[in-house]
């Protein structure tokens, strides 16, 4: 005998799981910056969804408690949602050294390596993490992993220069096996266009035990390749927001 299912209880299950994500993402996030921002500090801001919920804290702390920040954009986004806050915007040529980025991840296996670019940020994303003394990490639950590609599988995003795109896919099947695919936009016909004018591959990688640091080096010794989206070695420590609650730490 089937059993009928309640449409109504399924909706109100799908919108009780999405607000547990985002009061995940949101404690990540109030966590991370109740932890590691002091006054007088250059702060690197990321991009996502949890990083919204970081940027809020981020501008209460400075009103409430009369600290001064300076805060450096990895995209449009942040940056928008810097001017948006009415926090300190500056930028790397004024700034070059950075005393801690807080940004989000698309996955964060046991090691803390990182898949980011899920939103096409990883470039500029990568760059401040790079001036950054510290990297921390804010996410909910679903981004935590034993290792990579356990729970998203989307792929890993690799920057590319247009006019290698297709060269690019080749030499990257060939060399390590999975597929790419060319990230199309959503809101315009074809590709989807970074903020520095580059196309994005995902890579859905073969299963298994991989050397990250040795496959991203070999990646990004192809030509027309700008980027990938792994972070190896990059953060010191991650926030997960729980379905319960409580905020899982996990250090370097």
């Amino acid at each position: 005998m089937l059993l009928k299912v309640n449409p109504v209880v399924c909706h109100i299950r799908r919108y009780l799981h999405k607000m547990s994500l985002e009061e995940a993402k949101k404690i990540a996030a109030y966590k991370a910056v109740d932890e590691f921002i002091e006054t007088g500090q250059v702060v690197g801001i990321g991009s996502g969804s949890t990083v919204v919920y970081a940027v809020h804290r981020l501008a209460k702390k400075v009103t409430k408690e009369k600290i001064n920040v300076t805060c450096i954009p990895t995209s449009f986004q942040a940056r928008q949602l810097i001017i948006g806050h009415g926090l300190t915007l500056s930028e790397l040529e004024l700034h070059p050294e950075i005393d801690v980025v807080i940004d989000g991840a698309d996955e964060c296996d046991g090691d803390l390596t990182l898949i980011k670019g899920g939103g096409g940020c990883l470039l500029q994303e990568k760059i401040v993490a790079s001036c950054s003394k510290k990297m921390i990490v804010v996410a909910d639950y679903t981004k935590d992993s034993a290792k990579l590609g356990e729970q998203y599988k989307k792929g890993i995003p690799i920057e590319v220069v247009p006019m290698a795109y297709i060269p690019i896919r080749n030499k990257i099947q060939n060399l390590f096996g999975g597929k790419l695919q060319l990230r199309m936009a959503v809101a315009k016909a074809g590709p989807c266009i970074t903020d520095n004018g580059n196309f994005i591959l995902d890579w859905n990688f073969p299963t298994g035990n991989h050397n990250w640091a040795e496959i991203n080096r070999e990646i990004c010794m192809i030509p027309g390749v700008v980027e990938t989206g792994l972070f190896i070695r990059m953060a010191e420590k991650a926030f997960f927001g729980q379905s319960d609650g409580t905020v899982k730490e996990r250090s370097s």
